[in-house]
């Protein structure tokens, strides 16, 4: 039996907090005080049937992409689904996208009457962003996910067409094949900002070596999604020239996406080692972001 979903405005007055079990949430609207209102009473409804949703189509969501459409039924999931399938066939399952696909399911919410001149929904980092005309966000770039070190900051405007902001690494709160410290992502929406920078993550690794240590997945979480890949545990201090290696494969990945027209731009950090990939006038250095 899950907690109740909990909901309560921060002690700013302005920002509203939701949470139910692994889901937890930072909202905030801009605009005129009822508008507002009525945005975060809306959001609070949605939000209750959220996590049951997912529990329900868990199965399913815990499988790995295929090109099969409308597989996943509930608002969420099938954002999650879309989010993967672009990617398929590497190995990926709409898990990867479950916090960026509930940060744009809300933002959808809050902004059905298109009245807020502009709003976030932080789920954990992974950030959904709307921008009416001549608005801007502020964002903050972690270069390191275990120690929160912002690196870096650039300004979205509607213009850039970014309405999504997920971060993936080793240290995130999801495993990783790879030994990134930081990869961010900028991309249409947050769903597949989030798919991306988990596989991005992914690519950032090198092998046959003893300076880092990996396991099954499911040695650490038996009901992981990932079921026996094997995910980094621990990464001693590198060669140089072998993280740069490494952050290179990350890099040739975000190349092959923005190709596609999957993501704008991606950051990706490793032991000191940190490179942009994409739009320069978007994205300054890389990291997790934090908004303003």
């Amino acid at each position: 039996m899950h907690n109740l979903p909990q909901s309560k405005i921060l002690n700013d007055g302005k920002r509203l907090h939701l949470n139910h079990g692994p889901i937890d949430l930072i909202i905030e609207a801009f605009g005129d005080h009822e508008v507002v209102r009525s945005a975060y009473e809306k959001a609070q409804i949605k939000f209750n049937h959220i996590l049951i949703d997912l529990v329900a189509e868990l199965s399913l969501l815990r499988a790995p992409a295929s090109r099969k459409k409308n597989i996943l039924k509930s608002p969420v999931g099938l954002r999650m689904q879309n989010a993967v399938q672009p990617f398929y066939p590497t190995f990926i399952t709409p898990m990867a996208a479950v916090a960026g696909a509930v940060a744009d399911y809300m933002l959808s919410i809050l902004c059905e009457n298109n009245k807020l001149r502009k709003a976030y929904v932080n789920n954990g980092g992974d950030i959904a962003i709307y921008l009416n005309h001549n608005e801007v966000f502020n964002i903050g770039i972690i270069t390191d996910l275990k120690t929160r070190a912002i690196g870096g900051t650039t300004a979205i405007t509607q213009i850039d067409s970014i309405n999504g902001i997920a971060t993936s690494g080793r240290h995130g709160r999801s495993h990783s094949l790879g030994i990134a410290d930081a990869v961010t992502v900028l991309a249409k929406n947050s769903a597949q900002a989030d798919a991306a920078a988990t596989l991005i993550a992914n690519a950032v690794d090198v092998q046959n070596t003893t300076l880092v240590k990996k396991i099954p997945a499911n040695e650490l979480s038996p009901d992981s999604d990932l079921a026996n890949q094997l995910v980094t545990v621990d990464v001693a201090k590198l060669p140089q020239k072998l993280a740069e290696r490494a952050v290179a494969l990350g890099c040739d990945r975000a190349v092959d996406y923005i190709d596609r027209g999957l993501i704008k731009a991606a950051t990706i950090s490793l032991q000191g080692i940190v490179e942009v990939v994409g739009s320069r006038h978007v994205v300054t250095q890389n990291c997790n972001a934090k908004i303003s």
